[in-house]
């Protein structure tokens, strides 16, 4: 995947400048599609290259005029194209695997230490994902399709990292 349809995605629930886009990415996808705020911002300008998105300048008073980006119907059409395309998974990456692969090098207290702050790490994003659960997604059974939608990504975040969580406790379990 690349960035163009993680920010369209963002997008296509509301219109917002590119400063408020940056705040609602790491808010949303940016929990599963990493990108840095340059990096959105570059990416901005390619899409409205491609027509798939356009910018209105809004002129503010004591500050620089901002640009409200919104979706284009080009941009919902390439939106729709790539949301019917197969899904290809995506390989982890994880420096703890690597770090455990190799566990023989360093002293048990130094791999056990690194798992118990792995392991603390997703308890944290966890309670996020939960208070994020609570605030705005309730009662799920009342959502609309697109917050359902919404929701199911959530859901994956919170079965991820309780099964991260479930898998630091195998391993400190096994190794000590």
């Amino acid at each position: 995947m690349s960035l163009s349809y993680a920010i369209l995605a963002t997008l296509a629930d509301q219109a917002c400048s590119g400063y408020e886009l940056a705040k609602r990415f790491d808010g949303s996808v940016g929990h599963f599609w990493s990108a840095s705020h340059q990096q959105i911002y570059r990416e901005l300008n390619r899409l409205e290259d491609r027509q798939w998105i356009t910018g209105e300048v809004i002129p503010q008073t004591g500050r620089p005029d901002k640009k409200c980006y919104h979706l284009t119907e080009m941009g919902k059409v390439e939106m729709a194209k790539w949301i019917a395309q197969p899904s290809k998974s995506s390989r982890t990456k994880e420096e703890i695997l690597v770090k455990l692969f190799a566990g023989d090098l360093v002293e048990p207290e130094v791999l056990l230490a690194e798992l118990r702050r792995y392991q603390q790490e997703h308890e944290q994003q966890l309670q996020h994902y939960q208070e994020i659960e609570q605030q705005h997604f309730a009662e799920p059974e009342q959502l609309s399709w697109g917050a359902k939608c919404q929701y199911l990504t959530l859901r994956q975040g919170i079965r991820y990292e309780v099964d991260v969580i479930a898998w630091c406790e195998e391993a400190l379990s096994l190794l000590m």
